[in-house]
């Protein structure tokens, strides 16, 4: 199992690591395709090898092959937001904000899942890239729709625990040499 892999891999100084990971994936009470689409999503957003290489193959059997991809979207299209909306956040110069941002960001609108299971999975992601702008934008989407703040923090908590297993990971593996 790629959770056991995982925590087997984590230096014993990241014990928390290894409880949170059994905690916010192997127990969690979101449903599947929303607990593995947020998975992938933040495993992609990570950009660690290891942690994907270990996630992917049960996030994919977790999904039907049109959340498989809609999570990899999420992944994607936050990727560019994260950075274009975070950015606008920082700037000084607020007019920048009131130009029209021409980004094609269609996956949005149509991205062939579950809506909220898709702003789930870009909340996420936001949290990963610490887009506060996109972080809001996602989380008044699910709790208009009656999202309960729970299920919102759950992927928050999965979130932060793989994006700090693959920290961990990626860092031990160069101070390791490889």
């Amino acid at each position: 199992m790629a959770l056991d892999e995982l925590k087997a891999a984590l230096p014993d100084y990241a014990k928390d690591l290894k409880l949170n990971l059994s905690a916010v994936i192997g127990n969690s009470d979101l449903p599947a395709q929303q607990l593995w689409g947020t998975v992938l999503s933040c495993a992609m957003a990570t950009r660690s090898p290891a942690v994907l290489r270990e996630l992917e193959p049960e996030a994919k059997a977790n999904l039907s092959p049109e959340a498989y991809t809609a999570a990899k979207g999420a992944a994607a299209i936050m990727g560019m937001n994260n950075v274009y909306y975070r950015t606008l956040h920082l700037l000084s110069d607020k007019e920048y904000s009131g130009m029209r941002a021409g980004l094609r960001m269609n996956i949005i609108g149509t991205p062939g899942v579950e809506k909220l299971d898709f702003e789930l999975w870009c909340f996420a992601v936001s949290a990963i890239n610490g887009c506060g702008q996109c972080l809001d934008s996602h989380e008044t989407v699910l709790r208009k729709a009656g999202v309960e703040r729970e299920v919102i923090q759950a992927a928050i908590k999965v979130a932060s625990v793989i994006q700090a297993v693959a920290a961990t990971l990626d860092s031990e593996a160069v101070l390791a040499g490889i």
